[in-house]
Order: C-alpha cells, then structure tokens, then sequence
C-alpha cells in the first residue's frame, strides 16, 4: 500500500536540494553555440528560469522543465510538490501555464497505487493552476523522480526575466525560507508534525496568486527562489541587471524551527553548494552565520522574488498580503559600485 511506502528512503537527495550547483551548471553550459533566432526572447544562455519564445506580436510560448526526488513519503503529497515546483518557473516569467507534460522515473518494485498517485498529485495541481497534462514519458530507475515540462503563455511585452531590476527597485519575498534545512532535518524524524505541514502548505501553495498580483504593476525582474537559494538566485539578478542588492535580512521570514537546526549545524548538502556559489559576491555584514546559512539554503518549490518599481511599492504590498504565503519587503536595487553585488544588513 502506498501509505506504507517512504519515498525519501529510496533517494539520496531530496526536492531541488538534489539540483546540480549554479557553479558547475555553469561550467557545462560554457561554451555550448547558441543559435541565433530573433524570436527567442529568453534562453539557457540568459540563467533565468524558462526560454521564451515569440510566436506573434500578441503570443509568446514560455517552456520549462523540473523534476527531483522524493521530497515527501507520501506519494501524492510528492508528486503535488513536485508539479507545483514546475509550474512556478513559468509564473515567474509573468506567464500562465497552460499545458504539461509527466516525467517520472520508478523503481520496478514501487507499488502501481504508489505510482498512481504520485501522478494524480500532479495532475490535480496542474489543473488548479489551469493546465493540462497532455502525455509524458516515463522510465525504470532505482530512485524515484518526478515532475513536469510545462508550457505556458505570455504576451511578448510583458515577459519578465531576473535580469531587468533598476536602479530604486523594491524587493518582494513570497514565500518563508527554511525549507531546504526542515526537509535534511525531517530525514532524522527531528521536525515537529505541526513545523513539516506547513512546510508541506507552503511547497504545494501554487505562486498563480503572487504572479497574478504583480503582473498588475511595474514589475522590472522575477524569479523563484528555489535550488539556488535565496542568495543564488539574488546573485544572478543582480548580474544579470548589472545592479547590487541591500537585503534587509530581519525583514525575511525565517521558519523558526529551520532557524533552530540551522544554529545546530543541521543543513543540507546543497546549502554548501549554493556557498560556494554566490558567497564571494556577497558581503555578510555582521548577520548571524545561520542566518547566512538560511539564505543559502535550496528551496523546493518556494516564493518569487520581484523587482518593482518604488512607486508601485506599497500598492503591491498591500496585495501581496492577503494573498500569498507570506509577503516581505526585503531589500533594495543600487547602482553597482564595482564591489560586492549583493550586501546583507
């Protein structure tokens, strides 16, 4: 029976914490040719979250793909994170997800109704956020994946990237950080049932309500703060904007128990990538090192990060709140002074 089966048992990394680092990604994508199309709005070449591609003057297509490991023993509950993860990449970009396609990976021993409802978590999340999923393909492999190629739409004008913040910007957080950290912790049976549902809320909450919220303002960049971390994904933002983030690192939403585990060394392996990353372009301050250690930790299907106008600062704010997870105001754009690009107060 499938409420017998535990997922996480059969991987050896869990969630987006199982991502390749942003530092070596980048050194197997160095030096792969980039055709060149002047419909292609967004490509790999640009580190953002999905390609975009323009159709007419009033369609773009914007693709991705996401897949992992177990990140929760129940089936369904896997597959609702894991498709919920996927989709996020496309709101990111200011589009909508309209269509989807399975990838899955099983074990030859893995009970059909396991596979069952992995697939129904899934489906049931891509329907909530409007899409279909049309088909998939799926293989035998001794650990468990699953997740989704999603297709969506956005009009060519209106795309965001994480490579747009200006000079002034205000930063949004959607979402509380910490997830990465619960889930190495809940491995050991150390989280609390009440800390892990929320958890679990948190990564099945779709980020539809978020990008329908700032598609309304002048948004200038986004990305979701997933594998990369908080400071990862900040990192390409403000490389990709040629700017420096101020982060407010009191205005972040901590998980408090996360905070706990983080104090006591409990971290995962991808934590330690995403340092090695992004922290020679970052100044700490005097910010608590577990603090630190939070910001770089990888996040399964977690908030978005938004760039906005100051004048439409508030307005947005104001929306976010009675809408999303948890809306922070957490930092500001400058103009790059030639240092570090990102600095933590």
């Amino acid at each position: 029976m499938s409420d017998q089966i535990k997922l996480t048992k059969l991987a050896n990394c869990a969630g987006c914490g199982a991502k390749v680092g942003a530092g070596v990604l980048a050194k197997l994508l160095d030096g792969l040719k980039v055709r060149s199309d002047p419909n292609l709005l967004v490509g790999f070449d640009k580190s953002d979250d999905a390609s975009v591609y323009k159709v007419t003057d009033d369609l773009a297509l914007v693709q991705t793909v996401d897949f992992f490991p177990p990140i929760a023993d129940d089936p369904y509950t896997f597959g609702a994170i894991a498709a919920t993860n996927a989709l996020s990449d496309v709101y990111a970009m200011g589009g909508e997800p309209k269509l989807a396609l399975n990838i899955m990976a099983v074990p030859k021993d893995l009970p059909k109704e396991a596979v069952h409802q992995i697939l129904r978590g899934g489906y049931e999340k891509a329907y909530e956020a409007g899409a279909i999923i049309t088909g998939g393909h799926s293989i035998l492999d001794d650990e468990p994946k699953y997740g989704l190629a999603v297709t969506g739409f956005v009009h060519p004008d209106r795309v965001l990237t994480n490579s747009g913040a200006k000079e002034g910007d205000v930063l949004f957080l959607t979402k509380p950080l910490g997830i990465g950290i619960l889930t190495t912790a809940a491995k050991a049976d150390l989280v609390s049932q009440e800390t892990m549902a929320y958890a679990v809320g948190l990564m099945t909450t779709l980020n539809k309500s978020a990008r329908d919220a700032m598609v309304k303002y002048r948004v200038h960049a986004c990305t979701d703060v997933t594998g990369f971390a908080l400071l990862g994904h900040a990192c390409e933002m403000a490389q990709g904007s040629d700017a420096e983030i101020h982060i407010d690192t009191d205005a972040i939403d901590l998980i408090p128990e996360a905070l706990e585990f983080a104090r006591i060394g409990i971290l995962p392996e991808g934590m330690y990538r995403n340092r090695n990353f992004a922290e020679a372009y970052v100044d700490p301050g005097e910010v608590e090192l577990a603090k630190q250690d939070m910001l770089y930790d990888p996040q399964t299907s977690g908030g978005l990060l938004i760039a906005v106008h100051p004048d439409d600062a508030d307005s947005l704010y104001e929306e976010l709140k009675g809408t999303v997870p948890s809306a922070q105001k957490i930092g500001t754009v400058k103009k790059y002074s030639g240092g570090k690009r990102i600095y933590l107060h």
